[in-house]
């Protein structure tokens, strides 16, 4: 005998797994800062996937003490120029005008500040929301993190005015 699961059955069984974790949500990566010539600024940063986008946390040392720095996701997972301008733009699938993370339109690449104690250091961390660290057209892996001079003032286009780049890091994917 044959039965037929009704179609609304298949519905709620589909939510429910959608629901759950995802294998995008298991994935890792890791930037590590190096200065750009003439700056001082290192730092580490973990990603982790998470059903909102991907959190990234971590520490930035070599600031200047008690300042605003812009934080970015670029295009190209690339440092290798001394001014880190081999990393490209923004990261900017959506093609949206730069913007404050907290709104409703902005680049995937755009992050609130640092924000470097009396000592120099920051530690920071945010959802970058609809990224993902798998791959597809919003994956984060093979990108750049920029931290910049200047704090983003989330109008100028387009990219901020938060100055020269001061240190870069490739995301790579952990295994």
């Amino acid at each position: 005998m044959t039965r037929t699961i009704p179609f609304a059955a298949l519905l709620i069984c589909g939510t429910v797994v959608a629901a759950g974790p995802t294998d995008s949500d298991a994935l890792k990566a890791q930037a590590t800062l190096a200065p750009t010539q003439g700056n001082a600024v290192s730092g580490q940063f973990d990603l982790s996937g998470t059903a909102k986008g991907v959190r990234l946390s971590g520490t930035v040392k070599g600031l200047t003490p008690g300042s605003r720095h812009g934080i970015h996701v670029h295009e190209a997972g690339d440092c290798s120029a001394p001014d880190a301008k081999s990393a490209g733009e923004h990261y900017n699938p959506g093609k949206h005008s730069h913007g404050d993370p907290a709104s409703a339109r902005h680049h995937l690449g755009d992050m609130p500040n640092l924000v470097a104690d009396s000592s120099g250091e920051a530690s920071f961390e945010t959802i970058v929301a609809d990224a993902t660290l798998a791959e597809g057209d919003k994956s984060l892996i093979n990108r750049a993190i920029i931290v910049h001079a200047e704090a983003d003032d989330f109008k100028t286009q387009p990219s901020g005015a938060s100055g020269a780049r001061v240190a870069c890091g490739v995301i790579k994917a952990m295994p």
